[in-house]
């Protein structure tokens, strides 16, 4: 059966977002309905808002939301009345070459579910029975959400479903980025640029993986404290600094392994590349503007062999991975809680979107119970 929901939703670009009621139909085949528990505010959704991820308004909003299943469409099989699960923003199909060779972050039905299910169609409607997009076929920042099972994630019922919804995108992409995509090495170098979610994300997957020596570095000094807790050991405000890569290349003494670009910006990456040693690796973590560009000097990949690649979703394998995660805080050893330094009611997202713009938060949470 169709369910009421509250949700928020992007009507225009560049302008807040607005809580309204809409509705959300009955699952269909190889779908199913949740009841959303926790939705987190993440930098993403805030791209969508104002054009940086070109999504065509009017649009749900939320890809990084964990719940309990309602209903089960027709067909469905791995998922029961009950069930807690997470949604993935990346749509993962089983079977294209991507999927199959252990790479479904790159999947190529997810470029099929930017803002509608698999199929082109869309559950959502406002009250006026016009279709609502849905962010990356998830669509979860709403009490209730039907999405695709190639969306969705099972858990377990072990962990707190706020804590669950952070895997699903800030966690999995910065702990991803550094554990999956540059494979971290024990008593290595790294320098992560950026501090917000992913970033700190992306320091505890450095630390977890063992790195010896790890430089934060961002323009806000309470971000580069909050870095510290999830493990940081150097800290770079670079709003003070004249030429940050020389500052960090003095500080590495040389140069870093490994350097991660946590904002979207170019600029930024060529600063993570200037500020690598001989031999090392920049990831571009961060999600820029469709024209954003990065200038790089082109002898220095013969000459220093350095590596410049992109991390998406941090090269993530969410059934295997979410788990993984999952378990890492039940042993004490991966840090979620200290993550949320906000929670909000639906009808606060508007401030927590500002909270967002304004660098308040690690990560708000819209709690839905």
């Amino acid at each position: 059966m169709n369910q009421k929901a509250r949700a928020v939703v992007c009507r225009e670009l560049d302008r807040p977002v607005v809580v309204e009621d809409i509705v959300v139909e009955a699952p269909r085949r190889g779908e199913v309905m949740i009841k959303l528990a926790a939705c987190g505010v993440c930098h993403s959704d805030l791209s969508a808002t104002n054009g940086t991820i070109p999504f065509p308004p009017p649009l749900v909003l939320g890809h990084e939301g964990a719940g309990i299943v309602v209903q089960v469409g027709e067909g469905v099989t791995e998922f029961a009345v009950g069930d807690a699960a997470i949604s993935s923003f990346v749509s993962m199909c089983g079977k294209c070459r991507y999927c199959v060779t252990g790479r479904p972050q790159l999947c190529d039905q997810a470029a099929k579910t930017l803002f509608t299910l698999p199929d082109g169609s869309v559950r959502t409607t406002d009250a006026a029975g016009k279709p609502l997009n849905v962010f990356s076929g998830c669509g979860v920042m709403a009490e209730y959400a039907t999405l695709h099972t190639d969306n969705l994630v099972k858990v377990g019922h072990e962990v707190a479903l706020d804590c669950c919804a952070l895997v699903s995108c800030g966690v999995m992409t910065g702990v991803g980025a550094a554990c999956n995509t540059a494979k971290v090495e024990p008593g290595s170098i790294a320098i992560v640029f950026g501090a917000g979610g992913v970033g700190l994300n992306a320091i505890q997957g450095c630390a977890l993986a063992g790195a010896a020596m790890i430089v934060a570095v961002d323009l806000s000094d309470s971000k580069l404290e909050t870095a510290r807790v999830f493990g940081a050991t150097h800290t770079v405000n670079s709003g003070r600094e004249e030429n940050v890569v020389k500052t960090l290349r003095k500080l590495t003494a040389g140069g870093a392994d490994y350097a991660f670009e946590c904002v979207g910006q170019g600029a930024l990456l060529a600063q993570a590349y200037g500020a690598l040693r001989k031999g090392g690796t920049a990831v571009m973590v961060g999600i820029a503007r469709p024209k954003d560009e990065t200038l790089l000097r082109t002898s220095t990949f013969s000459f220093e062999e350095k590596t410049v690649t992109g991390s998406y979703f941090g090269s993530g394998r969410p059934r295997d991975d979410f788990p993984r995660i999952l378990s890492l805080y039940r042993a004490g050893r991966l840090k979620l809680d200290e993550l949320i330094t906000q929670r909000y009611r639906i009808d606060e997202a508007p401030q927590a979107f500002d909270d967002l713009a304004n660098g308040r938060n690690a990560r708000g949470m819209i709690m839905f119970d």
